[in-house]
């Protein structure tokens, strides 16, 4: 008897999962960005989410709560009810934040299910026009001979401009002051306005600062160059050998999200990311499309998670 209970319960269960297959979605997705707008999460939401009622047959409206280093915004989809109409759009410091605070308002491993990773990205190095370097020796130099007096911003506490940045200090022996924002957006203003000298910034929002001369590259983060700015060099090549970080864009379901829900929308996510225009608008981005399965993109979360943590407790950052 119990045995046939067990089975009527998973037949029931599965019929359930497929009938939320067969209907979703029937109302319009909201993709909470936790970052202001104009920033890198929000650039790649807005290019995936244009064209998600052409997979789906609804519209993606893209909402943007900023604060708290992305807490804010990924506290709201924790909350949110699991029925497949609330997704987050957040960076790698999703699986970075838990290691800074023990009071966090959510599980960033537990309270979730993952989607899929949209795309990996490198950081560039960006000065301020004003600044009278041109190199990534001509910036050591310059820090060097002005300890302690520059500064450099970043999208948020132990997001991975924070972290790059922390990571050239150490790796470089200079010292300078770290500015956290809420969000790329208005980092970039400071930076372009010469009241942050520099920044470690994801490529999508600052690629058109740089082309149109409001803010000077000095390399790349990664270990190799990118297709977008060839002629710019990474930090290893340009002097500090073993220099290379990256941050990546994911998407996320509140925890008990049905699977056939998850594996759908992946699946759209994955057809917008092989179209060629899409690659087209990464590349100029400088972002590589990935769009894994839901089961890879989770074992993928997790082993950042552990990496992360590493790297913040060596660097003994701490929440603002």
């Amino acid at each position: 008897m119990h045995r046939r209970t067990v089975l009527a319960a998973a037949g029931a269960m599965a019929a359930q999962q497929a009938a939320a297959q067969e209907t979703w979605p029937s109302r319009p997705l909201r993709l909470v960005v936790p970052y202001p707008p104009g920033g890198p999460t929000d650039i790649l939401a807005r290019v995936v989410a244009a064209q998600l009622a052409g997979q789906l047959g609804q519209p993606a409206v893209i909402e943007n709560r900023p604060g708290a280093s992305g807490a804010i915004g990924a506290a709201e989809v924790a909350r949110a009810a699991p029925d497949g109409t609330t997704f987050l759009v957040n960076a790698s410091i999703h699986t970075i934040l838990p290691h800074l605070s023990r009071t966090a308002p959510y599980d960033a491993l537990a309270d979730f299910a993952p989607v899929t990773n949209i795309a990996s990205v490198p950081l560039i190095l960006v000065v301020s026009p004003g600044l009278p370097v041109r190199s990534v020796p001509d910036l050591i130099a310059h820090l060097r001979a002005h300890p302690g007096r520059l500064s450099f911003a970043s999208s948020g506490t132990a997001a991975a401009p924070h972290l790059a940045g922390e990571l050239f200090k150490r790796m470089t022996g200079t010292e300078m002051t770290h500015v956290p924002y809420r969000g790329s957006g208005p980092a970039l203003q400071d930076v372009v306005g010469g009241r942050v000298e520099m920044m470690f910034d994801s490529m999508p929002s600052s690629a058109a600062l740089v082309r149109g001369g409001q803010l000077r590259a000095l390399a790349v983060s990664t270990k190799r160059r990118v297709a977008a700015f060839p002629d710019l060099p990474t930090v290893a090549e340009a002097g500090v050998p073993g220099y290379a970080i990256a941050t990546w864009y994911g998407v996320w379901a509140p925890a008990r999200t049905p699977a056939p829900i998850l594996a759908r929308l992946q699946g759209a996510v994955s057809a917008i990311l092989e179209q060629p225009e899409t690659r087209a608008r990464l590349d100029t981005l400088g972002a590589e499309p990935v769009a894994d399965s839901p089961e890879a993109f989770g074992r993928f979360v997790r082993s950042e998670y552990e990496r992360w943590g590493r790297l913040v407790q060596e660097a003994r950052i701490t929440a603002d």
